[in-house]
């Protein structure tokens, strides 16, 4: 067995692995089905070299639905497997020692997201193409901007990094960000770029539509030297996705900020947040995603990506253990209505979804990240405690799942009362 690899061959209780089985569209559920499969030894990811900024005014492309709805509840009594030592990775140097520990201990139970606050606009007519759609209402969106949102609508503290157009739209983000509890400090504002506009839409074919304006925006033009290095510094668990990688100046800014946060104690947080529609092309994206797959402490993948990174349409443990690092605390797949698979160097398993009502699916994949990262401040001891990690997780679920019941991703990321309540109801 690779050092650092979640094991498959020890048993807690009697009880094996719940494995989650393929999405059935005429179904919200699925009882878990029993394997174990083979794990191969994970591959190292692939570095690439920082590119020029990219010329984009505008793309679109319709990206296969994965409603991240959350993950949840898992009733089986999942494994314990025999521990690991875990070489440290070298491309990012860690602060020494237990980092989230020195973290907690220092008092800090911040989560910092970097990268894109942007507007969208969705169509207000369900189940129509974007040049179908009659009209658009705005509403704020940007993944790592929305983890922000949802950790301290949680009652956590937060904060984003990331540069906004001296706009109105802008401004308005901004504020956006206050009026929600977040630590705007590390906000950056170019007068001479825009802020990115979306249009995203849901079609009668269950697929998503987006197209992007970007020529670029603002959020691509931030710089290291203007990133807020104390705030960043302050930061339990640093945040962050992809797009931020796709063009200099920003892909410089977000590696050095990886690097500070890193540097000062914080665990790295990774949800790549494919969007195909933003890259040259599809090799570019595999490779830039993964150029940093080995620093991060927690990744979120979600079904599309999964196959995305891997070339292979399954959610077998064999074909997820491929994005398995031996750096890494914490693997997660989430599954939509199927619920969600993790991988821990101690132990994996797999947590059932909620049963809801969905209305829109935008965030919550988000919602699902923000809470789970919430609970991990509040208790890092759980990233080694099986039995606390499955109740974060049902946590985050429950959260990701409120997200689906209301229209657009900021007005439906729940207080933590009302994921209380669902989770007492289940």
């Amino acid at each position: 067995m690779e050092a650092g690899q979640p094991s498959t061959a020890h048993l807690c209780c009697g009880h094996p692995l719940a494995t989650l089985p393929r999405r059935n569209p005429s179904t919200t559920a699925a009882a878990p089905a029993h394997g174990t499969p083979h794990h191969p030894s994970p591959s190292p990811p692939t570095q690439a070299k920082a590119k020029a900024p990219l010329p984009i005014l505008y793309e679109t492309r319709r990206l296969a639905t994965s409603p991240e709805n959350s993950p949840h509840a898992s009733t089986s009594s999942p494994r314990v497997l025999p521990s690991v030592s875990l070489p440290t990775s070298a491309s990012v140097r860690c602060g020494g020692g237990n980092r989230e520990a020195q973290a907690m201990a220092a008092g800090r139970e911040l989560v910092v997201s970097f990268g894109e606050m942007l507007i969208d606009f969705v169509p207000t007519v369900a189940g129509v193409s974007l040049a179908e759609a009659p009209a658009f209402l705005k509403a704020p969106g940007g993944a790592p901007a929305n983890v922000a949102i949802a950790v301290s609508r949680l009652g956590g503290g937060a904060a984003f990094v990331g540069k906004l157009g001296d706009d109105e739209f802008g401004r308005m983000l901004a504020a956006i960000l206050r009026d929600n509890g977040v630590d705007d400090g590390g906000v950056v504002f170019d007068a001479g770029a825009r802020t990115a506009l979306a249009f995203v839409t849901l079609r009668a074919d269950g697929e998503r539509e987006f197209m992007f304006y970007r020529n670029p925006s603002a959020d691509m033009l931030l710089t290291a030297d203007e990133l807020n290095v104390e705030l960043i510094k302050r930061a339990a668990v640093f945040h962050y996705g992809s797009i931020s990688l796709i063009a200099e100046p920003c892909r410089t800014a977000h590696l050095r900020a990886m690097e500070i946060a890193k540097e000062a104690g914080a665990l790295l947080s990774y949800d790549p947040n494919l969007r195909e529609a933003l890259w040259p092309s599809r090799e570019e994206a595999r490779t830039q995603i993964l150029s940093i797959w080995d620093q991060a402490d927690i990744v979120k993948v979600s079904e599309v990506e999964l196959e995305f990174l891997t070339g292979i349409d399954s959610v077998e443990d064999d074909v997820v253990m491929k994005l398995w690092r031996p750096t890494m605390k914490l693997l997660l797949v989430t599954l939509g209505d199927l619920g969600c698979k993790y991988y821990a160097r101690d132990f994996h398993g797999a947590v059932p979804s909620f049963k809801v009502q969905q209305v829109d699916t935008t965030g919550a994949g988000d919602a699902f990240v923000g809470a789970l990262l919430r609970r991990i401040v509040k208790d890092p001891s759980s990233l080694q405690d099986e039995k606390k990690l499955v109740e974060s997780i049902k946590f985050a679920n429950a959260c990701g799942a409120i997200t689906t019941t209301k229209k657009g991703a900021i007005p439906s990321l729940p207080t933590e009362a009302e994921v209380l309540r669902l989770i007492e109801k289940a």
